[in-house]
């Protein structure tokens, strides 16, 4: 690949995820009372269907350990996850989805995908 290409490649990448983020935003946070990180964290719980070590999902969301702890937090205050301790090694913490996290996750789950659909395909969506 030719730099400029690259460059082009990398404009493209940061305009796509600054327009999904703001699509996301707004979307997730009026229809369903999240924001794009707390609909991230359900879903990756969600995806491997178990609970995870905060050091997992921060690895998979790609935020900061103190920013996740911060969108854990909201996450617990809302009952829509739990934290508990790792009985084999205290310093570990998992987090949960719970039931009222499940079912807005699956709430949620359409709007994030067709606002996914509508960035990276063009298309509107109904929603």
């Amino acid at each position: 690949m030719d730099a400029e290409h690259v460059v082009e490649t990398w404009r493209y990448v940061l305009a796509k995820h600054s327009q999904a983020m703001c699509a996301l935003e707004r979307e997730l946070g009026e229809r369903h009372g999240l924001g794009p990180s707390e609909f991230e964290v359900l879903d990756r719980i969600v995806h491997h269907d178990r609970k995870l070590r905060i050091q997992e999902l921060c690895d998979e969301v790609h935020l900061s350990q103190s920013a996740l702890s911060r969108v854990v937090g909201r996450l617990e205050k809302a009952a829509l996850v739990s934290r508990g301790v790792c009985d084999a090694d205290r310093r570990g913490v998992f987090v949960s989805i719970t039931e009222e996290g499940r079912a807005r996750h699956a709430e949620a789950l359409p709007t994030q995908r067709a606002v996914l659909n509508e960035i990276f395909s063009g298309e509107p969506a109904a929603r």
